[in-house]
């Protein structure tokens, strides 16, 4: 999953960017509202953390501009500002969540997850497809119980299929969601991927659907 992080305090950007990367993601970030308006306009994130008062356009300019563009990303706002009125503002903007600084990092992790499965129309922390189970708060992947060990970037491609199971999926969507913007993107590695991912689960759930991509689904019978 991808996530774009809009803040202007830079220490405080990169202990954001910092927890989230260790959680398993994969982060981009601006540090103002121009920057950041920018970024989510032409690129495809899963979510943003966005700070409301940014330089150069302020964060509920950033949002309306979004939802004006028809960007329906989850959004998550910081704030330093306390004030009910705010936090409306925010709101009527079209924010999904809302956190006051001072934070605990496990809380943006928590809001995060939370706003990741309620977009994919999942009610728990647990993603399920036939036997194999993905934990999003402890980033475990098991089958039939067992626990799958894992690369960072099998978890990235296997917690996007997850939370989008019965949706067919292209490598060129994949691609967008498991790397930041920096990196060296190539749509041939998810093949390869794809292939230690179904080696490692040792069940047909993941199935190649010619010329489009690939869904993920349970084997027949199973829920």
């Amino acid at each position: 999953m991808r996530l774009l992080v809009v803040e202007d305090d830079k220490d405080l950007n990169r202990q954001i960017v910092s927890a989230l990367e260790q959680a398993g993601y994969a982060v981009d970030r601006a540090f103002d509202g121009e920057e950041g308006c920018h970024l989510g306009e032409n690129e495809p994130y899963d979510a943003v953390i966005l700070d409301l008062g940014l330089p150069k356009l302020d964060g509920v300019g950033v949002l309306q501009a979004w939802r004006r563009a028809g960007k329906a990303m989850p959004v998550i706002i910081l704030t330093a500002r306390d004030r009910w009125s705010d936090k409306v503002q925010g709101f009527d903007a079209g924010a999904d969540d809302y956190v006051t600084k001072p934070f605990h990092m496990e809380e943006i992790l928590a809001r995060v997850r939370a706003v990741l499965r309620r977009a994919a129309g999942h009610a728990t922390s647990e993603l399920v497809c036939g036997p194999v189970r993905l934990d999003t708060r402890a980033g475990r992947v098991t089958v039939d119980g067992n626990p799958v060990k894992l690369t960072s970037h099998e978890y990235r491609l296997m917690a996007y299929l997850m939370h989008h199971v019965g949706r067919v999926v292209s490598r060129t969507e994949i691609v967008e969601h498991l790397y930041d913007q920096d990196f060296d993107r190539d749509s041939n590695t998810i093949e390869v991927f794809v292939g230690r991912l179904r080696r490692k689960l040792g069940v047909d759930v993941i199935q190649t659907v010619r010329g489009l991509g690939y869904v993920l689904q349970a084997p027949t019978g199973q829920p």
